[in-house]
């Protein structure tokens, strides 16, 4: 199961993380976000031990969306070794996050 990631667990869950990190920017009233979120949970699944996924309700975490100008949802960011090193916004199929994960893993 992706883990919730939060303003106050930001730093320990994904600025310290040794494996590379998704995060999936989201909200209840985001149609497009309903979509990519079962994608998520997959990829959470099959990336257990060598990634971590994680999701944050932009809603109830204002801090660290401001902090990446994050302006539309679904907006899923890629982080490895505590920098940014990839972004995707809105909708896409499971292979596209997939083959952007497995570029961080290599």
């Amino acid at each position: 199961m992706a883990i919730e990631i939060t303003d106050s667990n930001w730093q320990e869950v994904v600025m310290k993380s040794d494996k590379p990190v998704l995060v999936d920017f989201w909200a209840e009233w985001c149609g497009p976000c309903r979509m990519v979120g079962p994608i998520v949970e997959e990829l959470s699944k099959e990336y257990e031990g060598k990634a971590v996924i994680g999701k944050m309700n932009v809603d109830f975490n204002p801090g660290v969306s401001q902090e990446y100008g994050i302006r539309s949802i679904p907006t899923l960011l890629i982080f490895k070794g505590g920098q940014l090193v990839d972004k995707q916004v809105g909708a896409v199929p499971k292979n596209i996050l997939a083959g952007k994960l497995d570029s961080q893993l290599a």
